[in-house]
């Protein structure tokens, strides 16, 4: 007697995605949603994009990010297909549920609060009510470290089952190709010696490049001049920070203030420096001393935030403000090229575990937690 097997068949995850800062200038924020979309995809999830300026399903156009996602959103989501709907910008939900439709939030960051006089006052509310209200209403919530999530349940009595670490991934830096021709009399036009310093990141109070710029004015007064080069954007705050890195430049350090670079000579930048340095006072994840380690670069991070956990024994960490210990640090290194080798290579083998696809894998876990 033959028996008829039952066939289950099941439908591909579908969800909508917050795309607000997909079409901006890239951030940690704008990379993450590009990754996690582009990852979710190779993964069979399809994802559709709301809320870009003017590229993804359905873009906001003329209108600004928060007028969008107050003022448009929930009726858009309201007739949408998608049965659950991602934000990823720390506390950006509708103020409102929206009948048949599940809510999952990305916070990378408490900044506003762990930090509060390094972002502006109306910034510190608009974060601290939005996220307040977004937590209540978000069926589950997703952080980039185990330390951001800790601080989001401390400080905002957050459920501990509704949160979930989850890194992020590092090997979008495989896709990024050389500079072009151009790009490259760029580099060289610097004329860089072979043995820099790098920091990349905003040049806002948080990254403490205060710190930073102590050290290297400690190691030339010691006799052991570097050179550094800053590659990132101004920020909320980073007059003071400007102001510091003439006074030195004129007192005769080689600091190279670069400003925002495309991810190609970023990179680049990134492959030719000796050391990178990083010394922010608080990170959500700390995604640029792990592209730097995953390129090979040894890497010089403080002991603060989230840094520790992402990148472990594999880089060198001093105190968040030791500038004697980080300006040592420093000159080490850069003494020591058999030292920079093996530390890279440690950092090399560390960032192997930091992909895009595991990313993708738990975030699935966590929408289907949410559809639940």
């Amino acid at each position: 007697m033959g028996y008829a097997r039952a066939v289950v068949t099941t439908a591909p995850l579908e969800v909508a995605l917050d795309a607000s800062l997909w079409d901006e200038p890239t951030t940690g924020i704008g990379l993450y949603t590009r990754q996690l979309a582009a990852a979710l995809e190779r993964l069979g999830v399809r994802t559709r994009c709301y809320g870009a300026r003017i590229s993804g399903d359905v873009p906001r156009h003329r209108i600004g990010r928060t007028a969008f996602t107050l003022g448009k959103l929930p009726a858009i989501l309201a007739r949408a297909s998608e049965p659950l709907y991602h934000a990823v910008c720390n506390f950006n939900l509708p103020l409102a549920r929206v009948p048949g439709k599940r809510f999952v939030l990305t916070v990378h960051d408490l900044i506003p609060e762990v930090l509060p006089d390094t972002v502006s006052i109306p910034y510190r509310w608009q974060f601290r009510l939005w996220l307040w209200r977004s937590l209540s209403i978000a069926d589950r919530v997703i952080c980039d470290s185990e330390r951001s999530r800790q601080d989001l349940i401390e400080r905002f009595d957050a459920p501990p089952e509704k949160v979930r670490a989850i890194h992020l991934g590092v090997d979008h830096v495989d896709a990024v190709g050389p500079p072009d021709a151009a790009g490259i009399a760029y580099l060289d036009a610097l004329g860089l010696p072979r043995d820099f310093v790098l920091y990349a990141g905003a040049l806002d109070a948080r990254k403490n490049i205060g710190l930073l710029l102590d050290a290297c004015a400690r190691l030339q007064r010691a006799g052991k001049p570097v050179t550094l080069v800053l590659a990132g954007q101004r920020w909320f705050g980073s007059g003071p920070v400007e102001r510091r890195i003439a006074e030195l430049r004129a007192e005769g350090l080689d600091l190279r203030p670069l400003g925002y670079q495309t991810s190609e000579i970023f990179y680049e930048l990134m492959r030719r420096a000796a050391v990178f340095v990083f010394p922010s006072r608080y990170e959500g994840f700390g995604l640029p001393p792990l592209e730097a380690m995953h390129l090979g670069v040894p890497a010089i991070i403080s002991d603060a935030g989230s840094l520790p956990e992402v990148c472990g024994g594999a880089a060198v960490q001093v105190g968040v403000d030791d500038a004697e210990a980080l300006a040592s640090a420093i000159s080490r290194l850069l003494a020591d090229p058999a030292q920079r080798r093996a530390l890279g290579e440690l950092g090399k083998a560390h960032a192997r575990a930091f992909t895009w696809e595991r990313t993708a894998r738990q975030t699935i876990e966590v929408y289907r937690e949410a559809l639940r």
